[in-house]
């Protein structure tokens, strides 16, 4: 693992897996996703990682178009760095996750590093009304999904966005998803420093124990030696406890409403900048500093915000 100064903190600002019904806080329109993700840069994150959502019904989307409403006042207003996703929705064919990331060249885009099965559908014990009809439908059909991210998916994203000088954050569900990094590391394909970003509590990937948390530092940090930088996202209510747990080990850390819609039990995040503090407040507990954007982006080796198309 490479040894940083500083913590870097990724605020996943809206995705795929919440629907608008869940949260009144979750950020849907253009206005909102980008005001959303200035309010995430004030408060200290250093990248925000960013889906785009149907303004009318909050869909996923990806349209270019949809990102670009609000890319360019993100832009204007902030210096953080922007992580477009090529995750999208598992409901979506990879030629389609990849249209917004190879459109607007960012510096940082997120990839799954491995097919998975992705069961949202224990979220319909939770929720019983629906403004939407594509929401139950989407978690519903989570019980027969998988989310595909094959070799030839993977390297295509690779490939592809990073002609551009497009760098990833390589999201890490299970150990298998780290020995599928190691093969592009082998083939030339991913070179250090790169960030892999640890997923953990997601039904159908690894575990939210502790010990799963040590288990995947441990493989990463022997097929990986110095050439990475760790993250860590837990999923829900694993969200603090576990960046915690990972920063004091020396991990940055992914907060935000795209991974966890709440501040504690029974209690909803207002805001994504409210998580942002509240990892930040964490942090100093442990004695540790926030990184900035331009630090970040000298830790992650990426090409700067004047060589983006947006």
């Amino acid at each position: 693992m490479k040894k940083t100064s500083k913590v870097i903190i990724t605020c996943a600002v809206t995705g795929a897996i919440h629907t608008p019904t869940m949260s009144p806080y979750l950020p849907i329109t253009a206005g909102e996703i980008a005001q959303a993700a200035v309010e995430a840069a004030e408060a200290g994150a250093a990248i925000v990682h960013l889906h785009a959502r149907d303004p009318v019904d909050g869909h996923p989307t990806q349209d270019p178009d949809a990102f670009a409403a609000f890319l360019g006042e993100i832009r204007h207003r902030s210096d953080v760095v922007v992580n477009l996703t090529t995750g999208g929705s598992p409901h979506m064919t990879v030629q389609e996750r990849l249209r917004p990331a190879l459109h607007f060249q960012p510096e940082l885009a997120s990839l799954n590093m491995g097919s998975m099965n992705f069961g949202l559908y224990p979220m319909l014990d939770r929720y019983k009304e629906w403004t939407h009809d594509w929401e139950r439908e989407h978690l519903e059909k989570s019980r027969d999904l998988v989310f595909r991210n094959t070799f030839a998916d993977i390297e295509a994203v690779l490939v592809s966005c990073g002609a551009g000088g497009t760098r990833f954050e390589f999201e890490c569900y299970d150990t298998s998803h780290l020995y599928n990094l190691a093969h592009f590391v082998d083939r030339g394909l991913v070179k250090p420093p790169f960030l892999v970003q640890s997923v953990f509590g997601i039904l159908g990937g690894i575990g939210a124990h502790p010990e799963d948390l040590a288990h995947m530092k441990r493989t990463a940090d022997r097929l990986f030696g110095s050439g990475y930088v760790w993250s860590i996202l837990g999923a829900g209510r694993n969200q603090m406890r576990l960046a915690a747990i990972g920063a004091a080990q020396g991990a940055n850390v992914r907060v935000g409403l795209e991974d966890s819609l709440w501040a504690g039990p029974g209690e909803l995040a207002r805001s994504n900048a409210w998580q942002v503090n509240q990892i930040r407040t964490i942090l100093a507990g442990l004695s540790l500093d926030v990184a900035t954007p331009a630090e970040a982006r000298e830790i992650l080796d990426l090409k700067g915000a004047e060589n983006v198309r947006f």
